[in-house]
């Protein structure tokens, strides 16, 4: 998954705020939702991370955010936990998960279907191969509509 330039720099000046809280940036996300942009910098731990780390990371980077000022238009910053149902966007994402459940939409359906949930096996060269009920697929990452960690509630 290709960053945008924004995403790259905010990445860059987030970064060693999130190391001086022990934490890492899990993912980066500029979009435009509703005529609204946001700026969203997801972060993580082993163990996850509390509401305290986010608000520390949140404040830091706001500050370090004003006085780089990568952003010309107004926007809302937003940091918090990538959450049970994850994003797995990046090659390190899905080698962290490898062996764990996972829900991927498809654009074209698959036995009838545009949503697979199976156990990850391997991701290599923005291919995804996933087992499906002991029957593996092999699907590259951008005939996926998204794909996320399975949590069963």
């Amino acid at each position: 998954m290709a960053y945008s330039k924004t995403e790259k720099k905010v990445w860059e000046l987030a970064e060693p705020i999130t190391v001086q809280e022990e934490c890492f940036i899990y993912d980066v996300e500029y979009v435009k939702e509703g005529g609204v942009w946001f700026l969203r910098v997801y972060i993580d731990k082993d163990g996850g991370v509390s509401l305290d780390e986010c608000e520390a990371v949140s404040r830091a980077l706001s500050t370090v955010l004003d006085e780089a000022d990568p952003i010309q238009q107004n926007y809302y910053l937003e940091v918090s936990s990538p959450g049970i149902e994850r994003k797995l966007k990046t090659k390190e994402h899905f080698d962290r998960y490898i062996g764990e459940t996972i829900d991927i939409g498809l654009y074209k359906a698959i036995n009838k279907s545009k949503q697979l949930t199976g156990k990850l096996i391997s991701f290599e060269d923005d291919v995804i191969t996933v087992e499906v009920g002991g029957e593996s697929f092999e699907l590259p990452l951008k005939e996926t509509t998204g794909v996320k960690l399975h949590f069963e509630f």
